[in-house]
């Protein structure tokens, strides 16, 4: 696989620190560029991680920490040439409290797609290899559904809009030879299910991915949306590791210095995690401290110094402590990655 042409990656994923004002209408800039998706989370107090993106529109809300069907409560209001707009509330702007906002940028605009059996609205950036995928179910096993993205996804993350459902989310090392028979849940702490009406045992094509008969994925009248993911070598990567149980811990190699790291144990139900290189008691540096988990609505998790989690390097990112939820000896984990520098091209990555 060649390089993605993708010379900074913060063009394409971005992540956003702020401290709220409390003032509704308040204009969230920095990003870099016109996010298709935004995930907000508070970070100093406990509230639901927040999902906006472009092709549902705002204010429409769903969270990752939660089963709730959409809601349109005003959390965040618009979507800017180079940010976002908050409103009044603790989920995403109480005063003087700290918020972290993970962007990532789509097409900027909607195309209808009929390469599926179900025809959909689709945001794709193939460049980067991130689609945003809205649908309606016909509660058809073997249903296709056209994602734009010109290459098979690794991972795809599903949520029912219209009701109370959980987060579905494919990845392609959930097992090693058959792993799209199988599932994880991002709101759950629970390890790998196995059901053929998810995903109808298929693995997802360069143009389509298929669903079964699941509520959460395919309900006949319901609308959902799906975050698709392919791999672009330098700038993302999905794949597994097996912890080793100790402070000199598996080391994984992703092709670049990660942005951002989210891991979850297959093996034993615990919660996904999720670090970054914006937040860290060292300054953007060596030792990454800071823990937040996308299916819990907790505050953030401060390690300190002396109990290190991950470190991350120039070609992927190391581990540094036995804790189940990363590296209990002979567990498998996935993970997904985004790039802060790709390792070769013309701003190679250096370590940290």
């Amino acid at each position: 696989m060649a390089y993605t042409t993708i010379k900074k990656p913060s063009d394409y994923f971005n992540t956003k620190i702020y401290t709220g004002n409390g003032v509704g209408g308040t204009n969230i800039t920095g990003v870099g560029f016109q996010p298709d998706l935004v995930w907000i989370k508070r970070r100093s107090g406990v509230e639901n991680h927040v999902w906006n993106d472009a092709v549902r529109g705002v204010p429409n809300n769903i969270y990752s920490s939660s089963t709730n069907a959409e809601d349109s409560g005003s959390l965040m209001s618009a979507i800017l040439s180079d940010g976002f707009t908050v409103q009044t509330d603790p989920s995403v702007n109480s005063n003087t409290d700290t918020y972290v906002a993970w962007n990532w940028l789509g097409a900027n605009g909607t195309a209808s797609n009929t390469d599926g059996s179900i025809t959909s609205t689709v945001s794709a950036n193939t460049t980067s290899g991130f689609s945003i995928v809205s649908y309606t179910g016909n509660g058809t096993g073997g249903a296709t559904v056209g994602h734009g993205l010109g290459s098979a996804p690794k991972m795809i993350i599903i949520k029912n809009r219209s009701q109370s459902n959980g987060w579905i989310t494919g990845h392609e090392k959930l097992d090693a030879t058959n792993p799209w028979h199988k599932y994880v849940e991002l709101h759950s702490i629970n390890e790998v299910g196995d059901l053929t009406t998810i995903w109808n045992d298929t693995a997802p094509t360069s143009s389509v991915f298929t669903v079964g008969t699941e509520v959460a994925v395919n309900n006949s009248g319901n609308n959902y949306i799906a975050y698709c993911f392919a791999e672009k070598k330098g700038f993302s990567k999905f794949g597994s590791y097996t912890g080793n149980g100790n402070a000199d811990g598996t080391f994984v190699y992703t092709g670049f210095k990660p942005a951002m790291v989210i891991v979850k144990n297959i093996t034993t139900a615990t919660s996904w995690q999720l670090v970054d290189n914006k937040r860290s008691d060292a300054g953007g540096y060596n030792i990454i401290d800071k823990v937040l988990a996308p299916n819990g609505s907790d505050a953030e998790y401060d390690t300190g110094t002396s109990d290190w989690i991950v470190d991350f390097v120039s070609n992927g990112f190391k581990l540094r402590g036995n804790y189940a939820a990363w590296n209990t000896s002979g567990n498998t984990y996935i993970y997904m990655a985004f790039a802060e520098e790709p390792l070769v091209g013309d701003n190679p990555a250096t370590a940290r």
